[in-house]
C-alpha cells in the first residue's frame, strides 16, 4: 500500500536524523534488526561520470567506448514501468542550494506502479532517458540497484520488482551516512566492478578535493598529498574537480558494462 503523504512529511522531519540512525547500526542486536528491517537484500552500486574515464587495456574495435551511464540506459529500454520523483527527497529537504531539487529518483518495475501518485508520475522511456540525462549535465552521479530502503518508505512491493535509479549529489546524499554505518551495511553500497580511482604524482597536495567533494569521505591529504582509502565507490566526482589533472579513474577493460548490467539483472525483473 502506498505511504501517504503525512508520512513522507514526517520521513523528511526525521531525515536530519539519519546520521545518528546509521550509527546506531553499529550496536549490537540493534543494528541486526536495523539490517534486516531496512537493508536485507540490498545490492546498490555507484556509477562514475563518463567523461571521466581511462581504459587499462586496449578496445577491441574503432569507436569502442566504456560509458558506465549505458548501464542505466539499458534498464530504461528495457523496462515496461518508468516512474520518475518530483523532487529529490534528499535535496528538499536539505534545502540543497548546489543541485535542482526537482531531479528526482527515477524507479523502474512494477511495483513502481503503486508509489503515491502525489509524489511523482509514470512517464514514457523517451522522457525517462531525457530525465537521466538532464541528471548528468546537472553534475549528479548514478546510483542504481535494489534498495530495501525504498520499498518501506515508498510503500510498495515487492522489492525484485523494484529497479532504484538514484541521481546524488554530494551534498545532500543520503549515503553521506556510509562512514556511520556498520560494515555489513556498507557493503552493500559498492563502486562499479572493475573500476578503480587513483592519485597520480601530479598531486600536488591543494586539498581541492578534500573539500566537500567526496560523500563518503574517502580522500584525504596526508603528508602534502591526497591519499585515497577503501571507502571510495567510485564515483570520479574528486577526477572532476582536481585543477591538476592527478586523480584519474579507471576501469580494466570494456566488459564492465556488460558484467553490471548482468549482476543488476540477477538482482530486479522489470520487464
Amino acid at each position: 500500500m502506498s505511504r501517504p503523504l503525512w508520512f513522507v512529511k514526517l520521513l523528511k522531519k526525521a531525515f536530519p536524523g539519519r546520521f545518528l540512525l546509521a550509527k546506531t547500526t553499529k550496536v549490537p542486536i540493534l543494528g541486526s534488526m536495523l539490517d534486516h528491517a531496512l537493508f536485507e537484500g540490498d545490492d546498490l552500486m555507484y556509477l562514475p561520470r563518463s567523461g571521466t574515464i581511462e581504459i587499462n587495456q586496449p578496445i577491441n574495435s574503432p569507436g569502442e567506448v566504456v560509458i558506465p551511464t549505458q548501464v542505466v540506459n539499458h534498464f530504461i529500454e528495457g523496462a515496461t514501468v518508468h516512474w520518475v520523483m518530483d523532487t529529490c527527497i534528499c535535496r528538499q529537504t536539505s534545502q540543497c542550494e548546489d543541485y535542482p531539487r526537482d531531479l528526482g529518483c527515477l524507479f523502474l518495475g512494477e511495483a513502481a506502479l503503486d508509489i503515491n501518485p502525489e509524489l511523482g508520475r509514470r512517464v514514457s522511456k523517451e522522457e525517462a532517458l531525457e530525465h537521466v540525462q538532464r541528471c548528468r549535465e546537472a553534475g549528479l552521479v548514478h546510483l542504481i540497484g535494489r534498495n530495501k530502503l525504498d520499498t518501506v518508505w515508498l510503500g510498495v512491493e515487492p522489492g525484485i520488482k523494484l529497479l532504484t535509479i538514484c541521481s546524488c549529489c554530494p551534498c545532500c546524499c543520503l549515503w553521506r551516512v556510509l562512514p556511520h554505518v556498520s560494515s555489513q551495511i556498507g557493503s552493500k553500497i559498492t563502486r562499479m566492478p572493475g573500476v578503480t580511482v587513483e592519485v597520480t604524482d601530479l598531486c600536488v597536495g591543494c586539498g581541492t578535493c578534500t573539500d566537500e567533494v567526496c560523500f563518503v569521505d574517502a580522500i584525504r591529504l596526508v603528508d602534502g598529498r591526497a591519499v585515497k582509502s577503501e571507502a571510495c565507490r567510485g564515483c570520479g566526482r574528486c577526477v572532476d574537480v582536481c585543477p591538476e589533472g592527478a586523480i584519474v579513474i579507471r576501469v580494466e577493460d570494456d566488459k564492465i558494462v556488460e558484467r553490471a548490467i548482468n549482476h543488476i539483472t540477477s538482482l530486479v525483473d522489470i520487464s
